[in-house]
């Protein structure tokens, strides 16, 4: 049976997924950390999303996972869309969660610039704190947010920035047609970092794609709603032959 590989977005880490853990009762789960960010938070960050992509593929590489199933949210959206252009055959299915395929996010919260300075301003702790609150509907009285909020704050300093400066450079839009692997789209239609028309060019562009709206969530659904979200996840990938 082919693993599922998670992808965490900006300021994420694999601790990020523990309510996907039920999943193991269907799949295998790789659930990767980033460099500068998680378990990762000592590796040296990398500013682009395309050598993050080859950074994630060479890792799977070296654990001898060929082949695989494939989720990104968020910045890990656009590190997997990357992926499955680099790497297309390695890849039975697809999953863009919370994510777009433009870098330079029109409509999010502030602009990514706006972050960068921030960012240096207010220190690496308290740009974690703040920002983990706008991926919650509820903010900082949401249930999953100190824990979401303590995963963040590991984050280096220089891989904020970095993170920011990949996100800001980079577009996937022009490669959306050429995504093959059967493709599920997950928004919650209350995110503040991806607006609809982000996921509408996503749903729209993307030859075999299925879209999910999740009502009353924001930009962590799977934290959220976890249940809902496990059952997207595994009715999508159950319906994967190459999975045994």
């Amino acid at each position: 049976m082919i693993p599922l590989v998670l992808v965490h977005g900006f300021m994420g880490g694999s601790d990020q997924w523990e309510p996907q853990s039920p999943l193991k009762n269907a799949v295998p789960l790789i659930a990767v950390d980033l460099p500068g960010f998680g378990k990762n938070a000592h590796l040296t960050p990398i500013n682009s999303i395309e050598e993050l992509a080859r950074w994630v593929l060479n890792e799977l590489r070296d654990q001898g996972v060929e082949r695989f199933l494939l989720l990104g949210h968020s910045m890990g959206g656009m590190v997997v869309q990357e992926m499955i252009r680099q790497a297309p055959d390695r890849i039975a299915r697809l999953v863009l969660y919370s994510t777009g395929a433009l870098g330079l996010l029109p409509g999010r919260f502030e602009p990514i610039e706006t972050s960068m300075q921030r960012a240096k301003d207010d220190g690496a702790k308290a740009t974690a704190r703040r920002i983990s609150a706008t991926w919650f509907l509820h903010r900082e009285n949401a249930n999953a947010y100190p824990a979401c909020a303590a995963i963040a704050e590991c984050s280096s300093p220089n891989a904020i920035q970095a993170g920011l400066e990949a996100m800001r450079d980079w577009s996937g839009v022009d490669f959306l047609s050429s995504i093959r692997a059967p493709t599920l789209i997950i928004w919650g239609d209350q995110d503040r970092t991806y607006p609809w028309p982000q996921i509408q060019t996503l749903w729209q562009s993307v030859p075999e794609s299925s879209l999910a709206v999740v009502p009353g969530c924001a930009h962590a659904v799977h934290l959220e709603e976890p249940k809902l979200f496990n059952c997207l996840v595994r009715r999508f990938i159950s319906e994967n032959a190459g999975m045994s």
